[in-house]
């Protein structure tokens, strides 16, 4: 009988079972995923949790003010004097206004930049690229400080010479404070979302450019029908960022609110939210304003999702 001369494997050069190596890609994907889900609970879901839960509650003091102040659970309490509260329903149409003032522009614009600046015919465009995107490096603040001297006809040079030919304009009039707002909130975000756009454009492959060429499509219809159909989530993306940025609308208000009279405490919902919890002593109530932007944010977004999904396979 002929032995076979291939000997039998080692036990201990086997490869490990698949289990096993399922195993260690798990332990490995938790091992790297971890420190995400616990920041991400700590600083985003545990505040939802704690605001929806101060929501529920309010705290009244006992008596004629003697004593410790009792926390009671009332329900929906906190919402309903919210929603009828005049101040806070005027302050979320005027928000609601100013997303629709602000998307169009900001779309268009971060739109257009990005497609002049990969049409291959702009001048110098990686300096214009840095250029358009260095005011989203300013701090909300400080832009808002910088375009507030802009604002007042004293001390803005452009006001100045406007009104030496007769045009008067107030930028921070009750008409105008909105337009005001939106051009600062544009100023600063409109490169980032360049950015994005751009990205999305360079992804394009270049063999479609080239047939369209050979096709003989102008550069119109090579933007219509190529460009534009591809960027098409990048634009979705760019939009829904920035309705979610119109709703967050709070620093701005809050640092031109000493320069005019137009923009009051309750001039926007977080205003009005952070003016309840650290004026009137009421963090409950402005929890509960602050969960109903919070669902106005959360309408405005899915909504303008299942709208433009519905849409997804139409042309433009």
């Amino acid at each position: 009988m002929i032995e076979s001369s291939v000997a039998a494997p080692d036990a201990a050069q086997l490869p490990p079972p698949r289990t096993h190596r399922r195993r260690r890609r798990s332990a490995a994907m938790w091992v790297l995923v971890l420190p995400f889900v616990v920041m991400f609970a700590l600083f985003f879901v545990a505040p939802i949790i704690y605001a929806v839960v101060q929501s529920l509650f309010t705290t009244r003091s006992s008596g004629l003010g003697f004593g410790a102040p009792e926390t009671t659970f009332v329900f929906l309490e906190n919402y309903v004097r919210a929603l009828s509260n005049s101040d806070f329903v005027a302050s979320m149409g005027r928000l609601v206004l100013f997303s629709v003032i602000l998307v169009p522009m900001m779309v268009v614009t971060a739109l257009g930049l990005a497609l002049l600046l990969d049409s291959g015919k702009a001048l110098a465009p990686r300096f214009f690229r840095v250029l358009y995107f260095a005011p989203y490096g300013v701090p909300g603040v400080v832009a808002t400080l910088l375009w507030g001297f802009l604002y007042i006809p004293a001390t803005s040079p452009i006001l100045q010479v406007l009104s030496s030919v007769g045009v008067d304009i107030n930028p921070l009039a009750s008409g105008n404070v909105l337009f005001a707002i939106a051009n600062i909130a544009l100023w600063g975000f409109a490169g980032y979302n360049m950015v994005i756009l751009m990205a999305a454009l360079h992804a394009i492959p270049s063999e479609l450019y080239e047939a369209a060429r050979m096709d003989g499509a102008s550069a119109w219809s090579t933007v219509w029908h190529i460009k534009l159909p591809l960027v098409r989530p990048s634009i979705i993306l760019v939009t829904v960022f920035t309705i979610i940025g119109t709703l967050q609308l709070f620093v701005e208000p809050l640092v031109l609110q000493p320069l005019t009279t137009a923009i009051s405490s309750t001039f926007t919902p977080n205003l009005a939210a952070y003016n309840q919890a650290f004026a009137q002593g009421n963090p409950n109530l402005a929890a509960a304003m602050a969960v109903i932007v919070a669902a106005l944010g959360f309408v405005f977004s899915f909504g303008f999702l299942r709208i433009v999904n519905r849409k997804g396979n139409r042309a433009w």
